[in-house]
């Protein structure tokens, strides 16, 4: 397991990696084994039609908190997860799509198959191959707060192994909640593109930004960039910068990122 070096953040208080780079969950031998067996036994991991799931740009219930897209475009879908304290996900895994998390508060352990427990707290990055099983579990009292970045784009892309919601097996939902403060609206310079301004507590936000007034105007909120760039997709390699002021990682200033920020 990848090593991660903390100190605190000298703007919270809080740990946060020293080293920037993701730690990754990689797909190995017991993954491709279980999901095998899993789809002799019936499993199977669905495709979401683009025009016609619009569940999706509502808030998804769970019996672990909720979660909601904050950007959809036609190959990134980001997602809000709000995990309660001591609560867990599904122990499941996406065959096809590659998988970042981000943590924007909170703490926690994300699970692999056989490999021990990733922490989790403000600040980390995980990378999660497609194939690989994972499940997370807010570890304190108080929500975990996560950014699931999936590429390419494909919410159906799930079969679930172990729950503690009798859900194993099941397929991703199909019940949703309004939200009509904050709801997705649609990019006019963007084609197929939808976000949301701020998350419904209205703790974060999340802007389009280019690379070039990122690397300018850097801000003391902003927590992570996400790059929105094709070469992401095409070779399943996301590089996700951090607001951190050690961070010294630069943008480029050709490419369009989603940034995500607190609101004070």
């Amino acid at each position: 397991m990848t090593t991660v070096q903390e100190f605190a953040r000298p703007d919270s208080g809080l740990a946060a990696p020293a080293v920037f780079e993701p730690i990754r969950l990689e797909a190995g031998r017991a993954d491709i084994v279980k999901l095998e067996k899993l789809i002799r036994e019936g499993a199977r991991a669905f495709n979401e039609d683009f025009d016609d799931d619009a569940h999706l740009d509502e808030v998804i219930p769970k019996p672990w908190g909720y979660e909601y897209r904050a950007f959809v475009d036609d190959y990134f879908d980001l997602w809000s997860l709000h995990i309660d304290g001591r609560h867990s996900t599904s122990v499941h895994v996406h065959p096809r799509k590659l998988t970042y998390l981000l943590c924007l508060g909170g703490t926690g352990v994300t699970t692999g198959l056989n490999r021990e427990d990733v922490p989790v707290s403000e600040g980390t990055i995980l990378r999660i191959a497609p194939g690989a099983f994972h499940g997370t579990r807010s570890t304190g009292d108080e929500p975990l707060e996560l950014i699931e970045v999936e590429v390419p784009r494909n919410k159906f892309d799930l079969v679930r192994l172990q729950d503690d919601y009798n859900r194993a097996g099941t397929a991703y939902e199909t019940s949703s909640l309004e939200e009509p403060q904050h709801p997705m609206r649609k990019v006019p310079a963007y084609p197929n593109t939808r976000m949301r301004a701020q998350t419904p507590d209205r703790r974060f936000r999340f802007e389009l930004r280019t690379g070039m007034d990122i690397f300018y105007r850097p801000r003391a909120e902003d927590i992570f960039y996400i790059p929105l760039h094709i070469a992401g997709v095409v070779t399943s390699d996301v590089e996700i910068l951090t607001g951190h002021p050690e961070d010294n990682r630069r943008p480029k200033t050709d490419q369009q990122y989603l940034s995500i920020s607190k609101n004070f």
